[in-house]
């Protein structure tokens, strides 16, 4: 199991090969929400992570979830 501490309002870059179906590529992500997949695949640990896409100069975009391997975000998120 994946000890995962994402501090709300932590700036995260996700990589879309660390998403699930990441068909607009990587995401910059401010974020609101964490919870964890129960029903997950075993050996295979995904993370919810919700929270406002931001684009080019910080501009905030749409609310959003993006399912992510949970190996992928760090252990505690840096402060914003």
């Amino acid at each position: 199991m994946f000890d995962v501490r994402v501090r709300l309002g932590a700036v995260l870059e996700i990589d879309a090969a660390d998403r699930l179906l990441p068909a607009d590529g990587p995401v910059r992500l401010w974020v609101t929400g964490v919870r964890l997949v129960a029903n997950r695949p075993p050996r295979d640990e995904w993370i919810w992570v919700e929270g406002i896409r931001l684009g080019p100069s910080s501009h905030r975009g749409a609310q959003t979830q993006i399912l992510v391997r949970a190996n992928k975000l760090p252990p505690e998120g840096p402060a914003q």
